[in-house]
């Protein structure tokens, strides 16, 4: 079932079940985009052609953001909740552990997706880690990075380059690394290795994590204005 939002088509699944369709993607072995869906990225794809070629292309679109989920019920199609980057790239790993999958981790600044790796192997026995690679590589040595994705053979492969660095990377070399699903996951290695705080429990229960985001680094204020301008896009279109 999915939910349609400004031009989008958002899979209206909750996480069970969005790791049962990523399940079926790995058995079927055809290489398969999962796009992490928030405000900010759907309204600058409003603008960008691109984007929004991104989007439609992608097996998967879950909801991340309570943006999201407020605008598709605006819209009158309701999903069943949340899906984040991260609480996908853990339930898929814890996946992955019990499935025997091999996973890969490319992206974030050097050192940080190894220490993701010790602590997902830490948090998960018996976790098949393919490789970790870091972001910060120049665009002319994305056919290499690429290709040393390919010689470890994952199944799942999680890019944290930044969106939409990372979504655009993921379009152009899923084919050429070999991996059979790939996801964009943001700053999540930070998060898992221990360089960056998530928001507290009751804070992501509230759905302000995104004024946390802002308390713990004022500088993404600019960002944060794209907020308002989604839901009044959002009200205009659905309620207007």
């Amino acid at each position: 079932m999915k939910a349609k939002l400004l031009g989008a088509h958002v899979d209206a699944l909750t996480m069970e079940e969005t790791v049962g369709r990523v399940s079926g993607f790995i058995k079927s072995g055809r290489p398969r985009r999962i796009l992490t869906l928030n405000p900010e990225y759907l309204y600058r794809a409003q603008f960008d052609s691109e984007l929004m070629r991104l989007l439609t292309r992608a097996d998967l679109v879950t909801p991340d953001g309570v943006g999201i989920v407020w605008a598709c019920r605006v819209a009158g199609n309701p999903v069943k909740g949340r899906i984040t980057g991260i609480d996908l790239m853990l339930c898929l790993v814890e996946k992955a552990a019990a499935e025997g999958w091999s996973v890969y981790l490319l992206g974030a600044a050097p050192g940080v997706a190894e220490n993701a790796v010790e602590k997902l192997r830490c948090a998960y026995p018996g976790l098949r880690v393919a490789g970790a690679h870091h972001g910060y590589f120049k665009e002319e040595e994305a056919c290499r990075v690429a290709e040393a994705v390919r010689q470890a053979r994952p199944e799942l492969l999680f890019v944290a380059l930044g969106a939409p660095r990372q979504e655009i990377w993921i379009d152009r070399y899923l084919e050429l690394t070999g991996a059979t699903v790939a996801m964009g996951v943001g700053g999540s290695f930070d998060v898992i290795a221990g360089r960056a705080r998530r928001a507290p429990g009751w804070v992501q229960r509230l759905h302000l994590e995104w004024f946390s985001r802002l308390l713990m680094n004022p500088s993404r204020w600019k960002r944060q204005l794209v907020l308002p301008c989604f839901a009044c896009m959002v009200l205009r279109k659905y309620k207007l």
